[in-house]
């Protein structure tokens, strides 16, 4: 059993071929999707992709990068939307201090509604964080208690530490397995034939090595961060076995055990099945 606990089937990247990937994902062992909104359109995207797949369920929420437009009545329709059946947490939401496609004023008020609207109807949260965990931590503690995961998990082991301080799970995506050469001023003169990790991946596998296996799921966030071998092409929900492979390799257990493992995870986080 393998789970696809974030990816975005409705975007334009799937319009040509959809119910093809979606069948192919059903066929190679993808057991449950949880399709995320990030916007009003597709939130509503996501709900009717759960409609007409029993295997797909949908997350709702407004991305930080749409906070400069965020208005009451979206506001008010995405209160609607969370009542439907099928809609299993509120996200993706947060904090984006990278891209800053919208401004942080306004980040945080959106932030804070759909906090609040996950709390009145008791759903788990989706949370998007990129050099904003500061913030993020500040803003979620005010705010417990909370039932979260932090998706596509980016951050350093002292906001890893936070993270299950509080309670958290966190996600891992097919970046886990990006393989680079250092740069020269890196590399091991003794040992120049050799093809290392770049820092950033090899890294991010300690970050696997010290999170307890009971609190990790798995995900792509297809159509982006296709696997290594892939990139380049669109991502699927089917290459998340890629990413229990690398989570497998870096504790050393079996690739049953960690399909086994955040599987279980997953379908207790969102009630899935």
């Amino acid at each position: 059993m393998f789970i696809d606990t974030h990816c975005h089937l409705d975007f334009p990247e799937f319009d040509q071929d959809r119910d093809e990937v979606i069948k192919r994902s059903r066929q190679e062992g993808i057991d449950f999707i949880v399709n995320v909104g990030s916007s009003l359109k597709s939130s509503l995207a996501s709900l009717e992709l759960s409609k007409k797949y029993d295997f797909i369920y949908a997350a709702v929420g407004i991305h930080p990068h749409e906070a400069d437009r965020f208005n009451l009545q979206e506001e008010k329709t995405l209160r609607e939307l969370a009542q439907k059946d099928k809609v299993v947490a509120i996200g993706e939401i947060g904090l984006d201090y990278y891209r800053n496609f919208s401004k942080a004023e306004n980040q945080k008020p959106l932030f804070l509604a759909l906090l609040k609207l996950a709390k009145d109807f008791n759903l788990p949260l989706v949370i998007h964080s990129r050099e904003a965990e500061s913030d993020t931590l500040k803003i979620l503690k005010e705010m417990l208690p909370l039932k979260v995961v932090v998706h596509c998990f980016s951050g350093n082991a002292p906001f890893l530490k936070s993270c299950l301080d509080l309670g958290f799970f966190v996600s891992f995506t097919c970046n886990v397995t990006y393989p680079a050469k250092l740069s020269n001023s890196e590399r091991d003169p003794a040992r120049s034939n050799i093809l290392w990790q770049d820092k950033k991946a090899r890294d991010l596998r300690e970050i696997v090595k010290l999170v307890p296996l009971e609190r990790i799921f798995l995900e792509t966030d297809a159509p982006y961060l296709s696997p290594e071998g892939l990139r380049g092409r669109r991502n699927e929900p089917i290459n998340v076995k890629f990413v229990a492979e690398e989570i497998a390799k870096a504790k050393s257990l079996s690739l049953e055990e960690v399909s086994r493992a955040t599987s279980n995870n997953a379908k207790g986080f969102f009630n899935l099945g």
